[in-house]
């Protein structure tokens, strides 16, 4: 049997509300006994998060989620790429040459937030940047909820959010900074492939996160799994927070059929997180998931 697992959660090291070590905390008092840290494109927090866990009784796999681009969906009437999420676990979290891949990932998601800063200013928003330019002197990542927040903080915008009925950090990301909104820039690299690559370059298995968070149909999944499969994906995040029991079935089946890994997250931001705001709020519909190297 699987150990009690929440592989995916953020801490301040991307968009998540609270430190590393708090995090596994966290994840201890809710009874989670194997963790994955997997802040987006940054291992900052990884040792922190391990240390952590030596210290509560809570197995931290070491992880990143990266967000890429796949560029062969092929979607008609639609530009042909898209934004997905790629996790990494158990990658060697302090080799160099991870370290480098990264470097170039989290210079692409900076440019790419800048350039959806610009979409809201050009929707008419003003920011309260603050923030932004901090996290940048520091050297974290900045993504489309510090945008949002940057967006709430400015007085000036006030009415205009009431009108629209936004008034919190999802909302806005809802509204503006999706896939299909007024303020959306798709990221230049890495593709999706290349992401797996530098997965398994670290010696780390590649999951694709959440496939019904960012894809729909139920065809277009597979047909994606499919393709991911041929670039080497080696499991899927089947059991995740808002994938409901046939998504969950149908992704299990398929994975089944591929050979692939099954796990599964409540992707943790932090407790007031209106959606993802509890460790192992996911089902798993009574099907048993198959963590491979990430369970041993």
């Amino acid at each position: 049997m699987a150990p009690r697992f929440d592989l995916q959660s953020h801490s301040t090291n991307s968009d998540g509300a609270l430190p590393a070590a708090e995090v596994v905390e966290r994840a201890a008092q809710a009874g989670v006994e194997l963790l994955a840290l997997s802040d987006h494109d940054t291992i900052s927090g990884v040792s922190e998060a391990i240390a952590a866990g030596e210290r509560l009784g809570v197995r931290v796999v070491p992880a990143v989620e990266i967000s890429a681009v796949d560029e062969g969906s092929g979607r008609a009437g639609t530009p042909d790429a898209r934004e997905l999420h790629i996790l990494g676990y158990n990658i060697d979290h302090t080799g160099a040459l991870l370290t480098e891949r990264l470097v170039e990932f989290l210079a692409d998601r900076e440019r790419r937030t800048l350039r959806m800063a610009a979409g809201l200013k050009e929707a008419g928003f003003e920011l309260d940047e603050r923030q932004i330019e901090a996290r940048i002197a520091a050297g974290k990542p900045i993504g489309r909820p510090h945008l949002a927040e940057a967006v709430l903080s400015a007085p000036a915008n006030a009415s205009r959010l009431a009108e629209e009925d936004i008034d919190d950090i999802g909302s806005l990301i809802r509204g503006y900074l999706i896939e299909g909104k007024p303020a959306f820039r798709l990221r230049e690299t890495p593709t999706v492939a290349q992401a797996i690559e530098a997965i398994h370059e670290a010696g780390g298995v590649a999951v694709w996160a959440h496939p019904f968070w960012d894809i729909s149909e139920p065809a277009e999944v597979l047909s994606s799994l499919d393709r991911f499969k041929a670039l080497g994906i080696d499991g899927v995040e089947t059991f995740y927070i808002t994938h409901d029991e046939p998504q969950t079935r149908l992704l299990v089946a398929r994975c089944e059929e591929l050979g692939l890994l099954t796990t599964g997250s409540a992707d943790y931001h932090g407790p007031e997180n209106k959606l993802f705001s509890r460790f192992l709020a996911f089902e798993t519909y009574g099907l048993e998931p198959n963590l491979g190297p990430i369970g041993d």
